[in-house]
């Protein structure tokens, strides 16, 4: 099955990429194993020299990438902008932390002297998402290929001329040919790739049903694999919250990307005390949004990436209406071309409604209505992921001591759930396993290896 490019938001077919025949995958493979061990004996200051050009690069060509994502996945333009710079950042932030990262930690030890060093694996695949077609690649390969790794990408088959782009920075700013590889790779010839002996781990960011299968065939291979597979993140509102800025940030959270985002505020859940004036505020402000072209300047949600999210998520909202939860927004115009979705707003969701336990990725708010504060760690904990969770109060102590009891891979205390640089990202349960980012991210494809000398 070829890779097609259209434009979400005209539904234009722009480009079609054929896929790699089956046979020709294991030379490929082979010739990026042999450019890894020319890598890898680069000196780890030279590698740092390497990630600065690529941060270089990117700024220089912001507009060309930035453009490229919004007419190929639908971002709109200042997210587009916002995730070049994001890329960016990382591969600075990771070029002037790496020797502490990386730098070979000394060990007191009887009769001798020892040390824990981190040599890279090898090569490391990548099945990488649409929804932010630059910074979910960068995010692994930057800290992989800073390791002394190769890497090679797998994308999503909707952002083939993202995938060709991200694949031309590494090679335009300087690094070896073929250590940063795209490969138009048919689904069916992942398996494939994952055995074979020159790979030796597996980054995958996207559905729980396809992380799953990524996993078991890792560990069938016994390959080394991070999986992030989203989530149904809780935004917990207590009584004495700032309703204010809670909804503002709440529908930064939810909207982002039109709602396309595994760290989005999926499920908002509010106590007795505040609730309809959370819901109140947060519908009046939803109702004013404007969905369109997402070059426009006044457009707060562009378009979904491909027609068949959209009538998923159209599936889903019927569904958990026609089990009692109730629409209290009001339908926004869109445009008659593209794939786009008017935002909803779901108040009183029963817990047997789709927007109670299935991950809903699109510009749908879900209400959650608690008893109380211990209802609300209840509710917050009452799914099979565990990605992130958001509480608000002006009462910190208290924040801290709530967030601390919900079972997620990151907790945020009157803010926005988002990565940085400098703390682990990542989730438990049906959200995966492994990390990224910070010092975890960099050493999770590496061998982390113990040297003892008996002096």
């Amino acid at each position: 099955m070829p890779y097609e490019s259209r434009n979400p938001a005209t539904e234009e077919l722009l480009a079609r990429f054929e896929t790699i025949p089956s046979a020709a995958i294991p030379l490929l493979i082979e010739k990026t194993a042999s450019v890894q061990k020319q890598w890898a004996s680069f000196t780890l200051a030279s590698r740092c020299d390497a990630l600065l050009s690529v941060a270089k690069h990117l700024s220089e060509h912001k507009e060309k990438y930035a453009r490229l994502m919004s007419v190929e996945m639908g971002k709109r333009w200042s997210e587009s902008l916002a995730e070049v710079d994001k890329c960016a950042d990382l591969a600075r932030f990771y070029a002037a932390e790496a020797g502490s990262m990386l730098g070979n930690e000394p060990v007191e030890l009887p009769h001798g002297r020892g040390y824990v060093c981190y040599p890279p694996l090898g090569t490391v695949l990548g099945v990488m998402p649409w929804n932010y077609p630059f910074w979910q690649v960068f995010r692994f390969a930057v800290p992989a290929l800073l390791a002394g790794n190769a890497c090679l990408l797998k994308h999503a088959a909707n952002v083939p001329q993202c995938a060709q782009a991200i694949e031309e920075v590494f090679v335009e700013s300087g690094l070896p040919e073929g250590v940063f590889r795209n490969i138009f790779a048919e689904n069916d010839d992942v398996d494939r790739i994952i055995a074979h002996p020159s790979v030796r781990a597996i980054s995958f960011t996207g559905s729980e049903t396809v992380g799953r299968l990524v996993a078991a065939t890792a560990g069938q291979y016994l390959k080394k694999s991070v999986l992030e597979l989203g989530g149904s993140d809780p935004w917990i509102v207590l009584a004495d919250a700032d309703i204010s800025p809670a909804v503002d940030q709440a529908i930064a959270a939810r909207f982002i990307n039109a709602g396309q985002a595994c760290t989005a505020a999926k499920r908002m859940i509010v106590v007795p005390e505040i609730a309809d004036e959370f819901v109140s505020l947060l519908t009046q402000k939803i109702n004013a949004m404007q969905v369109g072209d997402p070059f426009a300047e006044a457009t707060n949600v562009g378009p979904m990436a491909r027609k068949d999210l959209r009538d998923k998520l159209n599936r889903q909202v019927a569904a958990s209406i026609a089990t009692g939860a109730e629409q209290v927004s009001t339908s926004a115009t869109i445009p008659d071309a593209g794939y786009y979705y008017a935002p909803v707003v779901l108040d009183h969701v029963p817990t047997n409604a789709s927007a109670y336990f299935e991950e809903l990725f699109g510009p749908v708010a879900t209400i959650l209505r608690a008893n109380d504060e211990a209802d609300a760690l209840r509710i917050a904990n009452d799914t099979r992921y565990g990605l992130g969770a958001v509480v608000w109060s002006k009462d910190i102590e208290r924040a801290e001591r709530f967030i601390s009891q919900v079972d997620s891979g990151m907790g945020y205390v009157n803010g926005q759930l988002r990565s940085n640089n400098r703390l682990p990202f990542g989730g438990v349960k049906a959200s995966g396993y492994g990390r990224e980012l910070s010092r975890f991210g960099l050493r999770e494809f590496t061998n982390i290896r113990s040297v003892w000398i008996r002096e």
